[in-house]
């Protein structure tokens, strides 16, 4: 019996030095960690991770790109290990920061850079952007609908494209109204110019309009609903942030992509290359609670589950505007 209660005594005690001696770490992206959309939805998988495992993190906010290599080398140098970076312009740093820490573990989110010691995650943003597309032509009567990129990537263009594809496949003759917010990063953090763009939208027509803006986009929903109209959020649920005017959002996981980095690290399974999170392995969707239930008809919910079926099996295959920039929708 004492045998035993040493045994465990001294699992209990490895097991929070391991987790003492753990020190994971995220590089935001442009916007910030409360941008309440991309940032944000890495903040809430770190989040998660702290309060289940009690062990902490360390997260960095960059003001400006020169800041990219000097954080993520700055965490390397620290020994944190894995190091997570939000967002696709973290790339060229990071094969740098990479190649010179080969025993650290790295992680990044929308790009994929070719080292054995990287773990990179994409999603199918197409895939989810077409499902809010059904809604969002279902929702509109008779009317059209917009979008409103953030900084004008083909990322951005690719969540318009599904977009597109997923509105037109309810009412093939919607017209669908799109306007990038500007081309630097300046671009994820102007909710001034968001409302601008969405407020010309709904003058020529739109009765929804769906961003994918980070930041800006809290201004194209602002003006939606002060416009007496629907908007729809983005990579976190938004739905909370103008309840009754906000139809859905889109969910692109990257709360789940930060957390399984992070765990996976931590109990000795990691494993690098590239991963790609759809609808069928959960990694986007589109956010229904009590926020937006008033507004989603049975009908809706049973064509966006039939789309989303349909998606899963191959019968219907989203346009991916990153293979082929021809949307052909």
């Amino acid at each position: 019996m004492l045998r035993a209660l040493v045994i465990a005594a001294v699992a209990a005690f490895a097991s929070a030095l391991q987790a003492q001696e753990f020190k994971p770490a995220v590089v935001y992206d442009l916007g910030g960690k409360f941008d309440g959309s991309f940032n944000e939805a890495a903040f809430t998988g770190a989040e998660k991770f702290k309060a289940e495992t009690g062990v902490e993190y360390r997260d960095f906010e960059i003001q400006n790109d020169s800041q990219r290599e000097q954080a993520l080398r700055r965490f390397a140098r620290g020994g944190y290990d894995p190091v997570v970076a939000i967002g696709f312009s973290h790339a060229s740093a990071m094969e740098k920061v990479a190649a010179e820490f080969p025993q650290t573990r790295f992680a990044i989110v929308d790009s994929v850079v070719d080292l054995p010691n990287v773990r990179s995650i994409l999603f199918n943003e197409h895939e989810g952007s077409y499902l809010v597309g059904v809604l969002a032509a279902m929702a509109a009567g008779e009317g059209d609908v917009g979008f409103v990129g953030g900084m004008d990537i083909p990322l951005i263009r690719k969540f318009a494209c599904g977009y597109v594809g997923g509105a037109k496949s309810m009412k093939p003759d919607i017209e669908v109204f799109q306007n990038m917010t500007g081309t630097t990063g300046a671009a994820w953090n102007d909710p001034a110019k968001g409302g601008e763009l969405a407020r010309s939208q709904i003058d020529r027509g739109a009765e929804v309009v769906y961003h994918a803006a980070g930041g800006t986009g809290r201004g194209v929903l602002q003006a939606a609903a002060d416009a007496g109209k629907l908007g729809i959020g983005v990579d976190s649920n938004q739905n909370a942030l103008h309840p009754g005017k906000v139809l859905t959002s889109m969910l692109k996981r990257v709360d789940v992509a930060v957390f399984d980095a992070f765990s996976d690290a931590m109990n000795d399974e990691w494993s690098g290359g590239a991963r790609v999170l759809g609808l069928a392995e959960g990694g986007v969707g589109w956010a229904l609670d009590a926020n937006n239930e008033s507004l989603i008809t049975d009908a809706m919910k049973a064509a966006v589950e039939d789309a989303s079926a349909k998606i899963v099996s191959g019968e219907v295959v989203v346009h991916d505007y990153m293979a082929d920039s021809a949307c052909p929708y």
